[in-house]
């Protein structure tokens, strides 16, 4: 996820220069290459350990580990990688803003309680109360999905942002601070959060948020031409993430998942567990309706796109992502 501005400006920068004149993604014949994320337990991780996806799809499938989703679109745009399993939202946008040709193929994964704004306890304020927010100091990372997860909910509390003391905080750093006392509430993600909640509580639950629109959520994304070329392919491997995560959702197959997940994300089968319990995993048909692929995810990454370019952490957004979303391959492997 994104950090500090500059980080994003450079990232851009790289990016731009990157997408130049880079050929569409070229596999070795029979061969692709998939990102993915280490320390990030997925279904789709256990069918990978299986050689799933290489059989159904008739190819080798090259695994590569990446750090970040940033780094995921470059090496989509130099041809390295064909396809990028649980790329962050804000990095898709951000690259798709500056001009590079991807698609959202699918939604990876939903963690709304992965992300999110926390109250210092002895204020007590919560969603019944949150007026009182006004004029209060709080840390936010900014040009991130917890910025605009943060915006969105004061707007929605009808707390004015003007109002308040919002200081450019990394997570880390605006975890340290709330428990010190030297905020009001903080906003972020992952280990800072769960940091953070030691010292407060939320406004929103996650599903609240999403009831909001406000989504966390990662994809699987592709270049528009590669995808173009090879649907029947890329549709089969949606199917197989799909029934990954559909064997994942019955929780009689557990005990023989967990394993293999933890041993491909590098963790422990304690620490994968309680990652993967914060985690969604939405259905085909759940992901192709309006509440995602089919209109509230185009709307969202606008939202995201603005928030980036008001925090001027990107020089402009697209007047629509709808050309962003592809739901064809998705559709076919619906139909499977």
């Amino acid at each position: 996820m994104m950090t500090a501005k500059t980080k994003l400006l450079g990232a851009v920068a790289g990016l731009a220069l990157a997408i130049g004149a880079m050929p569409a993604a070229v596999a070795a014949e029979g061969e692709i290459t998939v990102a993915y994320f280490l320390e990030w337990p997925m279904p789709f991780e256990y069918a990978k350990q299986k050689g799933t996806y290489d059989e159904v799809l008739g190819v080798k499938v090259n695994w590569v580990s990446f750090e970040s989703g940033v780094k995921m679109s470059a090496a989509m745009a130099s041809g390295d990688v064909h396809l990028s399993v649980s790329q962050g939202v804000p990095p898709f946008v951000v690259a798709t803003s500056a001009g590079q040709d991807l698609q959202i193929l699918d939604v990876a994964v939903s963690y709304a309680d992965n992300d999110n704004c926390v109250v210092r306890s002895e204020l007590e304020i919560d969603k019944d109360n949150a007026g009182e927010l006004a004029g209060k100091k709080v840390a936010v990372p900014l040009g991130t999905a917890a910025h605009y997860g943060f915006l969105k909910q004061m707007n929605h509390f009808g707390v004015d942002v003007a109002s308040m003391d919002v200081v450019d905080m990394d997570p880390p750093d605006g975890a340290a601070a709330i428990a010190q006392g030297a905020v009001d509430m903080f906003c972020g993600w992952g280990g800072s959060l769960r940091r953070a909640l030691e010292h407060g509580n939320v406004l929103l639950t996650g599903d609240e948020k999403t009831e909001l629109g406000i989504l966390v959520f990662d994809v699987t994304s592709g270049p528009a031409g590669w995808v173009a070329e090879n649907s029947d392919l890329v549709a089969k491997f949606l199917k197989v993430t799909a029934d990954a995560n559909a064997m994942w959702a019955d929780e009689a197959n557990r005990a023989e998942m967990l394993p293999l997940i933890a041993k491909d994300a590098g963790m422990d089968e304690e620490a994968t567990a309680s990652t993967i319990a914060t985690f969604k995993f939405p259905t085909i048909e759940q992901q192709l309706s309006g509440g995602w692929l089919g209109g509230n995810a185009q709307t969202f990454m606008k939202g995201v796109a603005d928030v980036f370019v008001e925090a001027g952490s990107i020089d402009s957004a697209l007047d629509t992502y709808e050309n962003a979303v592809n739901t064809g391959p998705l559709s076919a492997a619906g139909g499977m």
